[in-house]
């Protein structure tokens, strides 16, 4: 019978265990990345009727006039302040339109008619950002010059 043995200095076991962390530390991150955008993936809402986008807003709390505004815009291929401050609000609901940089997509403006705590009603509006019929972002928000505002598209608790 032959016996192995085997002698590992004490750099040895720490170098060994160094390279053992790193190496869980890679697969936890990518595990992560993989999980979250699957999250993306799953959560994804598809509005490609105007009954599907008016629902959406109505789940969300919201009632509003049934005409809505629909345009193209293009969202820029290098982010300035404006748009990262934007694409912040963006990220606080789930969304991120760092992949949509250089797109072309189309936004849905409805004007919302609940808004409370606010005395000009008819400045307030939602805007649903869609990419081939997916929500990729959106907000609430008032064109007022003297106290307009921009929010999540979710519906604050007074």
């Amino acid at each position: 019978m032959k016996m192995l043995t085997l002698r590992l200095k004490p750099k040895t076991i720490f170098g060994l265990l160094l390279v053992l962390t790193g190496i869980v530390v890679i697969v936890i991150t990518f595990a992560s990345n993989h999980i979250k955008s699957n999250e993306s993936v799953m959560n994804a809402v598809t509005l490609e009727t105007n009954a599907q986008r008016e629902e959406y807003l109505t789940s969300l709390g919201w009632e509003f006039k049934t005409d809505c505004e629909e345009k193209q815009v293009k969202i820029p291929a290098e982010f300035n302040d404006v748009y990262s401050r934007y694409n912040e609000i963006q990220k606080s609901q789930g969304f991120d339109l760092e992949q949509y940089k250089g797109q072309e997509v189309t936004v849905y403006t409805y004007n919302i008619t609940n808004y409370s705590g606010y005395e000009n009603r008819d400045c307030i509006y939602a805007n649903l950002l869609v990419c081939n019929n997916m929500l990729i972002g959106g907000d609430v928000c008032s064109t007022s010059v003297s106290d307009g505002f921009m929010q999540s598209l979710k519906k604050q608790q007074p």
